[in-house]
């Protein structure tokens, strides 16, 4: 019979353009062996989409299997599944070995064959499972094992210049979708058709601007009416109406950077009362922007736009924090959960974190103004401030559509 090894090596091609220099990653993954060397770790097995990526450029697609990324003081490798071929070596920088599913757990067989055994082990915590915990255990037989999830998050909490200007690049490429989504509200029109003008619209600027990108999970929600009460409410065929409050959402993905623009948008008119509570959240939005600055906490952002809706009588209507960090990061996998603002969390923001301002407000179907109000903007924290990289305007005076 064919001889059918446990893993081998597919260079299958030429490495691929990634979205930053080999320079880049070589960075990343020296800061990644300080944080090794600090905590005495020999090896580090990366197994979550956001920290391979972050560290190799290669976004994996799981579909039941698992992936990794092996780092030792003299190794950097991502372990794949044979179903991949040759891409995830093409779009690492680094080495790859690809396992066979021939026999149960090549997968682990890979990850010894670069982690060796008997090393203090690093891994991700907030995403090994407790069963492949038990193989790591099994396979590795380390000396011991530290969590390095919250480490290797402070470090990408830290954007680099590159990191920066590929986010500037993705938050002019949400305007494009919001205009488009603008240019195609109309009361007779469904949800779902406006969603796809605005994600059709990215997806081809994404095209022209990253020609050698990987396409793929850019989205919309567009939402209308009671559908707006929540920030994460899919997209239906709901029609829309005169005088619906809409909630406008565009997310542009390029190789697992993931931003966001969100507005309230009303079709023909917008009644008195919500016109109070939409402007109320205007002024919130606006002054939350002016709070993130150097040396400021999470905590204290949130505090504070807390008492701004509390005189307003209006916190009671808050349905969740302030805003949150961006990079490498997305609705189905892991976000910077360290530089969230909220009451629980205390880190002090520092030029180069980027983060986002976006209060909202939900009242109930039975109240005047009833919907959900949201604002999102993206902001570079800078030595003296923040910079606002969002371009599409926000409030009323733009945002009523006739």
């Amino acid at each position: 019979m064919t001889a059918r090894p446990e893993m081998y090596r597919f260079h299958n091609g030429q490495k691929a353009p990634l979205p930053f220099a080999v320079e880049e990653y070589e960075a990343r993954i020296k800061g990644l062996r300080a944080i090794m060397e600090e905590a005495g770790i020999g090896a580090v097995v990366l197994t979550s989409m956001h920290n391979i990526a972050y560290y190799s450029g290669f976004l994996y697609c799981a579909f039941g299997r698992p992936y990794g990324l092996v780092v030792t003081e003299s190794d950097c490798v991502t372990i794949s599944a044979g179903i991949d071929a040759g891409q995830p070596w093409r779009r690492s920088f680094c080495d790859n070995i690809t396992y066979t599913d021939w026999q149960r757990d090549n997968y682990w067989r890979a990850v010894r064959s670069v982690a060796g055994e008997g090393a203090v082990v690093g891994y991700e915590g907030d995403h090994l499972t407790l069963v492949q915990r038990d193989k790591l255990e099994d396979f590795l037989r380390p000396a011991a094992t530290l969590d390095v999830a919250e480490r290797t998050m402070r470090q990408r909490m830290q954007k680099s210049p590159a990191e920066i200007a590929l986010i500037r690049k993705c938050t002019a490429i949400a305007d494009v979708g919001g205009y488009a989504i603008k240019d195609a509200v109309r009361v007779g029109t469904s949800e779902i058709e406006v969603a796809i003008a605005g994600r059709d619209a990215m997806e081809r600027e994404i095209a022209k601007v990253f020609p050698d990108a990987e396409y793929r999970d850019s989205w919309v929600w567009f939402q209308s009416g009671i559908n707006t009460d929540g920030a994460h409410n899919p997209v239906t065929g709901r029609v829309l109406e005169q005088e619906d409050i809409l909630s406008l959402n565009a997310f542009p993905m390029v190789s697992g950077y993931y931003v966001a623009l969100e507005r309230t948008m009303f079709v023909g008119e917008v009644d008195d009362a919500s016109r109070k509570i939409w402007e109320a959240n205007v002024a919130a939005h606006e002054y939350g922007m002016s709070l993130l600055k150097p040396g400021v906490s999470c905590a204290e952002v949130t505090h504070q736009i807390n008492a701004f809706f509390e005189e307003r009588d209006l916190l009671q209507y808050r349905t969740f924090g302030y805003g949150h960090s961006f990079g490498v990061l997305s609705h189905y996998y892991g976000r910077e959960a360290g530089l969230e603002l909220r009451e629980d969390i205390d880190t002090v923001l520092e030029p180069g974190m980027v983060i986002s301002m976006e209060p909202m407000l939900t009242l109930g179907a039975d109240q005047p103004g009833a919907g959900g109000y949201r604002e999102h903007d993206i902001l570079v924290i800078t030595e003296d401030g923040n910079e606002n990289i969002t371009g599409y305007p926000y409030g009323p005076e733009f945002n009523i559509i006739r």
